[in-house]
């Protein structure tokens, strides 16, 4: 994890995000033709030296708070990156420097290592992660819940 921890601090000094979320309508066209609009925001994030990606598909209820069951991760917080688009409703993601930001329907996003995140509207989310750190987070979260459940038998 110490390891994780100096690459994600290593790449962010390298490639510092822009934006970790970004509307369409913010997104220049670089090609626009009759029937076809092609919108690219380049350098958005860098997955340089991870290794498989996973996609995934995510819903969520309005009122999900993943932090509680980060507690226990490095920086109690997700230790995975994130590229995605959030298909619809509204998430807020918070970050490590205390800054949070607000992601709704139709924006895509990146959202670094060292983040949390809350449900404000029913939201179906597609993320696209590295697979080894993601699913080591995602275990977590299952313990977490496991034990959760034991409590409450």
């Amino acid at each position: 994890m110490a390891e994780l921890k100096r690459l994600a601090k290593k790449r962010s000094q390298i490639y510092p995000p822009k934006t970790m979320r970004i509307a369409k309508q913010d997104i220049k066209p670089r090609l626009n033709v009759p029937g076809a609009i092609a919108r690219q925001q380049l350098n958005f994030g860098d997955a340089t030296g991870y290794g498989a990606l996973a996609g995934e598909y995510f819903s969520l209820k309005a009122g999900t708070d993943i932090a509680p069951l980060l507690k226990g991760l490095p920086t109690d917080s997700c230790q995975s990156p994130h590229w995605g688009y959030l298909i619809e409703g509204q998430v807020t993601v918070s970050y490590l420097d205390g800054t949070e930001e607000s992601v709704s329907g139709g924006d895509l996003f990146y959202w670094p290592p060292g983040h949390s995140v809350k449900v404000g509207r029913d939201a179906e989310v597609i993320l696209f992660s590295p697979q080894a750190e993601h699913c080591a987070v995602i275990d977590h979260l299952k313990k977490k819940l496991d034990d959760l459940m034991k409590g409450s038998a």
